[in-house]
């Protein structure tokens, strides 16, 4: 559903976040490793989030990425700042003008989805998702 763009960045700032929860920063090759994408294709997407204000960096010694504690991030912006907003208002065929008055032949049906979708986006905080890594409810890699 998500690109692997957005697959990678989703996991990426989840990790970051879990570190950031510790008072961790971490860098390139720590996120990579973590979540299991490629170190390049992964300083691409984090460079990206940084850029957008949606994870920050700090150059040095003590340097990396992170994101604040009290941070409201959710999915929704991360899938945003990557994908952009079409998979939250887009036609699942792609087609320009689908819409409830001139739908394609699975609207209706995609409607449903896309707002599941939607709501589980915008309502969950990437910090309450770290929380449940960090306390073993779930996981990013095996």
């Amino acid at each position: 559903m998500f690109s692997k763009a957005c697959e990678y960045g989703i996991r990426s700032v989840l990790f970051i976040a879990e570190q950031s929860e510790q008072d961790k920063r971490s860098n390139v090759t720590e996120i990579s490793k973590a979540v299991d994408s490629p170190e390049p294709f992964t300083a691409k997407i984090c460079q990206q989030m940084a850029r957008s204000g949606i994870i920050l960096s700090k150059k040095g010694p003590r340097g990396g990425f992170y994101i604040e504690k009290d941070s409201k991030l959710t999915l929704a912006d991360i899938v945003s700042c990557i994908d952009g907003d079409k998979i939250f208002n887009g036609c699942c065929l792609g087609l320009q003008f689908c819409s409830s008055e001139n739908p394609c032949p699975v609207h209706d049906e995609y409607l449903v989805i896309r707002e599941g979708l939607t709501s589980m986006c915008k309502n969950n905080t990437v910090i309450e998702l770290a929380s449940k890594i960090r306390n073993g409810e779930t996981f990013l890699k095996m």
